[in-house]
């Protein structure tokens, strides 16, 4: 309730806004774009001093600092990946670690196959199966999970995740300063050749990437992304643990931890490989949830990050940018919406929409570019195929997360908060290549009787 009245009172005050200044509302959109791109800016600049400072003086590394941790691998019907995962965290070159597999009330065979992996390594594997009656959602997992986990840094992963031998080692000397609650590692889609779609997610996450080094280097608001995260013990009790009624653990303990005044890192060298949706309506479930947690935590918490004396000044001004990105759809309803009253009432003026369609093509603008820089600069692309792949995916992001920005303002206004998680589907990468596999084997042996026909 409490969050439904704070964003009808945003919204009814834009409204306000917009009406009363309807002749000035390209100033507004201006400057709030300015503000943005001042930002944006800001970030780009902070980054290159950060990497200057470190070419004269190398950070140097605490090689004697190796907590130990525990990996928490929460999965629900993930048997078709969870073997696959657990190995290639086997592989880690990190000597102090504990695997805690959690079969999470699945009804396929994932608890049997931890019960497996566990008996043959009972020195590094801990099944946990969860009761069916069990509280449902990640961060409830992560809460039982963690009150018999030994480690004093915690590892998340998702059921479907890959990484190199070396991933612990590297981001866990990110974690050491007092201050530093947690280090996210950048995230990459393994299957992004498969389809357009699946491009994109990675092209989105490496826009991300972007994104995420730029608040990193101001020292902003950080956040976790679920997957590849690693948090100190010590910044998990410090907040409660996870919050059970998110449906975004991730986003929730991040803003969380920055109330409290914790650091969190980003790791730009160090990658978590996840696979990607192949197909478009499983990713609007997922990307819903993500929107609506998103937007769900900041309400929730919204007199904290006013108050919050732990807080940091740059935090606080790196989460109002953040938002920021919110505002524009919804600007852009509410001109629509008295340019439509008007013209009901024979009292149209146009221009009131153009402004909101020239900034919002002022801002497109930037995302293409945004999203090339971040292309050229982690993923190596080629100029041409650069620009290419960022108009599409910028596109993509308009067809993706403008309607559901809409979407979750109204679900928050007009309807009952629910627990729908939205689970992501995986393995399908996996099943298509057996399809594909299947498909060779079939023109091979086609082709072969050919030959022997043709030699008979």
């Amino acid at each position: 309730m409490k969050e439904r009245v704070l964003l009808f009172l945003i919204v009814a005050g834009l409204t306000c806004f917009i009406y009363i200044f309807q002749s000035y509302t390209e100033w507004g959109l201006a400057i709030l774009v300015c503000l943005m791109s001042a930002y944006a800016l800001a970030t780009n600049i902070a980054y290159k001093i950060k990497q200057r400072k470190e070419q004269n003086q190398p950070h140097k590394k605490n090689e004697n600092y190796k907590p130990f941790v525990s990996i928490l691998i929460p999965s629900h019907n993930e048997e078709s990946v969870i073997e696959n995962t657990i190995d290639t965290v086997l592989k880690l070159d990190y000597p102090n670690f504990e695997i805690i597999a959690i079969d999470d009330r699945s009804t396929d065979n994932t608890a049997l196959v931890l019960k497996k992996l566990e008996s043959m390594y009972p020195d590094k594997i801990k099944a946990f199966i969860r009761p069916k009656d069990a509280f449902p959602g990640k961060s409830a997992v992560l809460n039982d999970a963690l009150q018999f986990a030994k480690g004093e840094a915690i590892l998340v992963f998702d059921a479907d995740a890959t990484m190199e031998p070396d991933f612990l080692t590297n981001l866990v000397y990110e974690l050491e300063p007092k201050d530093v609650g947690a280090v996210q590692a950048r995230k990459i889609i393994r299957n992004k050749d498969i389809n357009l779609l699946t491009r994109c997610q990675n092209n989105e996450m490496t826009m991300d990437t972007h994104f995420q080094v730029g608040r990193d280097s101001v020292k902003g608001a950080v956040e976790l992304r679920g997957n590849g995260e690693l948090i100190k013990r010590a910044a998990i009790e410090d907040i409660g643990g996870w919050n059970n009624y998110t449906i975004t653990d991730d986003l929730d303990m991040s803003t969380r931890l920055h109330i409290k005044g914790w650091d969190i890192r980003f790791c730009a060298d160090t990658a978590v490989y996840e696979e990607g949706i192949m197909y478009l309506f499983p990713l609007y479930k997922q990307r819903r949830r993500w929107l609506e947690g998103t937007i769900r935590r900041y309400l929730e918490n919204f007199w904290d990050i006013l108050t919050s004396k732990k807080m940091s000044m740059r935090v606080r001004v790196d989460m109002i940018a953040y938002i920021s990105e919110f505002i524009l759809p919804g600007w852009f309803i509410i001109e629509l919406g008295i340019l439509i009253l008007k013209i009901i009432l024979k009292d149209a003026q146009p221009h009131i929409l153009m402004s909101s369609i020239i900034m919002g093509c002022i801002i497109g603008l930037g995302f293409v570019m945004a999203c090339r820089y971040s292309l050229r600069r982690y993923d190596n692309t080629p100029r041409m195929d650069a620009l290419i792949q960022s108009v599409y995916t910028s596109v993509y992001l308009l067809i993706i997360w403008f309607p559901l920005v809409l979407f979750i303002g109204t679900k928050i206004l007009f309807m009952k908060k629910d627990m729908n998680w939205g689970k992501t589907t995986h393995g399908l990468i996996l099943h298509e290549h057996a399809i594909q596999r299947a498909k060779a084997k079939i023109k091979q042996a086609k082709e072969e009787l050919k030959k022997l026909l043709v030699t008979r």
